[in-house]
């Protein structure tokens, strides 16, 4: 063989390795590109589902606010404070322990206005300016 011979198929080794390469290549890219596009609607998912998640744990906190207005509602003395907030410190996989962390709360507060009793009515009745009972 001469050196025109062997460098005209060192060329065509080098193109064929080079075309090899090319191909690999996209199908990486195109690999990729579908990899990324499932992470993408998986968080997109996500984000849905959280989304969701956090409106009904409004929506629960809302509940339980407006439960607790409900009782204190004829004791004057007691101010309710501001409605609650979303915390933004709050760690989104403990949602569950804390809304269950309300309902014990819930419970306290109607113990100790049933336990006021005939205290609360009277005091309350007094504020209004009726005569006690």
């Amino acid at each position: 063989m001469t050196d025109d011979a062997t460098a005209a198929m060192r060329y065509k080794e080098i193109i064929a390795l080079s075309r090899g390469s090319a191909e690999n290549l996209r199908a990486w890219e195109l690999a990729r590109a579908e990899a990324l596009e499932a992470e993408i609607e998986e968080a997109q998912a996500a984000i849905e589902a959280a989304t969701e998640r956090e409106a009904r744990a409004a929506e629960r906190a809302t509940r339980w606010w407006k439960m607790a207005l409900h009782n204190i509602q004829g004791l004057t003395w007691l101010a309710p404070g501001d409605e609650p907030r979303p915390v933004p410190t709050a760690r989104a996989a403990y949602l569950e322990r804390y809304l269950e962390e309300v309902k014990p709360s819930y419970q306290e507060l109607v113990q100790a206005v049933l336990a006021l009793g005939w205290r609360a009515k009277r005091a309350a009745a007094k504020q209004r300016g009726e005569p006690p009972a």
